[in-house]
């Protein structure tokens, strides 16, 4: 052995594959080096003892640090609503060590390559974890795509409905058609808010109490999803571009994305899951419409959280495969934006800090391992942005980005705890399952039993753009 290692120890590793006593062998350069049962670990430690520091977890389990890749930071131009100090923070505190950049509610958002470095120079020196970005397909600018794939962006994302703001306007079927032609061949991804407006809908929830969740629930459908997946499906019989849809509610439109993945790979599409892949979110996951009180905008996004016998639906298609990821969506706004009419109000939840324990409190209560941490909140997220060489397994060559995850501990959401922004989210007074102890991030620890440990030294995902 060449140079100074670290040896991460725990006798619960969680791979992809399997939970066992071993261990994480990191290089100086924070890549992992080797992952060892507990045998050739101790056997390493005699042989090499003067070149290895040794981090020894105990009965905490140790596992692949999470990527977020569904994360609105707002910053430049909406910074009050979030920024990139504060979206990072909660996310170091909450065992992520990746999230990805959504393009639109920054003031500009992600659609040229000049808006990408105006952001990326606010994100510069400023993030706790690494950040990877996405673009955005608005009207009528397919010309800058390539740029952006040149810079590094990790796909593209668009809306079938209005956004919520005027900056990033909806496109429509010829606009589409522009942004597939100048994707194609790329390899780059094209992810969708899936909805599209239904006019019968919105007049009459108008007149109804807009206090009362339900209003706003028949505001938004089942049927705007499954007309949106309906559209877009039909793009992928003249197309090879990888589409991806992102926080799926409605459980209706699973068998519709399972059907067009099947006949992608049929025609031999070797993209991973035939190019057609679809995420949900810790809310859809978490709760239901029923529980949602009254005048409380917190709970609020779009599309919308729909009843219980959906969620299990949801849960069914995600164990079944049929689903790829679990992502927060974090959507922050200033408190004002969450006033008590549901229809006004702004719709986004923020949860980034809480994702994994939300995620493992629901999935042990269902038998769940701890694998299914891994695969659907590190490895599927990898592989949606193309940094599954990079990000989200404990594997030989991947970045050393680490968490010791107490499932076994239970703690209280408080206001006090948060650190993003605005302490604005549902989840306040709720008892969750699962407390990060130590998150490192290419082998250097950055947070530690609640506190954050040095500046920040997260990277920017991106090419060289200057």
């Amino acid at each position: 052995m060449t140079g100074q290692y670290n040896l991460f120890l725990s006798k619960r590793l969680v791979t992809e594959e399997k939970i066992f006593d071993g261990g994480v062998l990191v290089n100086e350069f924070g890549k992992i080096e080797d992952v060892l049962d507990r045998y050739d670990a101790d056997n390493l430690i005699a042989e090499s003892k003067d070149k290895i520091t040794v981090v020894d977890g105990g009965d905490c389990p140790l596992l692949a640090g999470v990527v977020d890749s569904h994360v609105h930071v707002n910053e430049p131009g909406r910074t009050a609503w979030e920024g990139f100090r504060t979206a990072t923070s909660a996310a170091a505190a909450g065992g992520i060590t990746t999230i990805v950049d959504m393009p639109l509610n920054s003031i500009p958002p992600t659609t040229t390559l000049e808006n990408l470095k105006i952001k990326a120079n606010s994100a510069k020196e400023n993030v706790f974890v690494d950040v990877g970005f996405w673009g955005g397909v608005i009207v009528g600018n397919q010309d800058s795509l390539r740029d952006l794939i040149k810079a590094g962006v990790v796909g593209f994302k668009c809306f079938l409905c209005p956004s919520g703001v005027e900056e990033f306007p909806n496109v429509g079927i010829e606009d589409l058609n522009l942004a597939f032609d100048a994707l194609e061949g790329t390899g780059s991804v094209l992810a969708f808010h899936a909805e599209v407006e239904e006019e019968t809908s919105s007049g009459k929830c108008m007149k109804l109490d807009p206090e009362d969740y339900n209003t706003y629930l028949e505001s938004r459908p089942s049927q705007m999803e499954l007309s949106a997946v309906s559209l877009i499906t039909n793009f992928l019989q003249k197309t090879d571009v990888r589409v991806h849809i992102v926080h799926v509610s409605s459980a209706n439109v699973v068998p519709l994305l399972v059907k067009a993945r099947e006949d992608r790979l049929a025609k031999g599409h070797n993209a991973w899951r035939g190019g057609v892949t679809a995420e949900t979110c810790h809310h859809y996951l978490t709760l239901s419409a029923d529980e949602v009180p009254r005048g409380h905008s917190e709970y609020k996004c779009a599309p919308p959280i729909r009843d219980a016998n959906n969620k299990e639906k949801l849960w069914k298609f995600l164990l079944d495969d049929k689903l790829d990821m679990v992502v927060s969506d974090h959507s922050p706004c200033t408190p004002e934006l969450k006033c008590s009419n549901n229809l006004k109000a702004w719709g986004g939840i923020s949860s980034v800090q809480f994702g994994l324990p939300l995620f493992w409190t629901q999935a042990s209560a269902r038998g769940l391992d701890l694998r299914s941490i891994t695969k659907y909140l590190s490895s599927g997220p990898a592989h949606l942005c193309g940094l599954q060489n990079r990000k989200g397994a404990l594997k030989k060559g991947l970045d050393a980005d680490l968490i010791f995850f107490d499932c076994d501990a239970n703690f209280t959401v408080t206001q006090e705890i948060i650190r993003h922004k605005n302490k604005l989210t549902p989840y306040i007074g709720k008892e969750l399952k699962g407390v990060v102890r130590k998150t490192y991030l290419r082998g250097h620890l950055i947070y530690d039993g609640g506190d954050l440990i040095g500046s920040p030294r997260g990277e920017l995902l991106l090419n060289d753009i200057k």
